[in-house]
């Protein structure tokens, strides 16, 4: 029971975070390393052919971020701008690519709609994101 509470607590250990909020990032970036950085890697170095360019950059990005986000799994805090990108162009995304076809009863259907599920999941990272640390650390540049 007490190591149960002991979740729920801030801790030294974790510059004062509560430990669940920890895991459940450490578990993100783990997912993000293990599936999407396997994905893009092996689009990157399967793709045949002449690259669209904005195809291209796309992908790079996806490697580059969840590669990095390998590092998340053992430096968790210190990686959270990794986390923090992936909640602004996946929020972007729904905002201005997911919201306007939904709005005009449009998503059903589109190419658009298997994404909306995977890119809602960020929902619990965010939930568990330590948005004081965050404020704290990478806006006021305190430590």
């Amino acid at each position: 029971m007490e190591l149960i509470k002991n979740l729920f607590k801030p801790s030294d250990k974790h510059k004062g975070v509560w430990p669940i909020k920890v895991y459940v990032l450490k578990l993100f970036f783990l997912l993000m390393f293990l599936f999407a950085a396997k994905d893009a890697w092996t689009e990157l170095i399967t793709h045949k052919g002449e690259w669209n360019p904005e195809i291209a950059i796309a992908w790079c990005a996806i490697a580059a971020y969840t590669t990095l986000s390998g590092l998340g799994v053992f430096h968790t805090l210190k990686m959270l701008p990794i986390m923090l990108f992936m909640f602004f162009y996946k929020g972007l995304w729904l905002f201005f690519v997911a919201y306007p076809l939904w709005q005009n009863e449009q998503l059903v259907g589109s190419e658009a709609e298997d994404w909306v599920p995977i890119f809602m999941l960020m929902i619990i990272p965010v939930i568990f994101t330590p948005w004081i640390y965050v404020f704290k650390t990478y806006v006021l540049g305190k430590d």
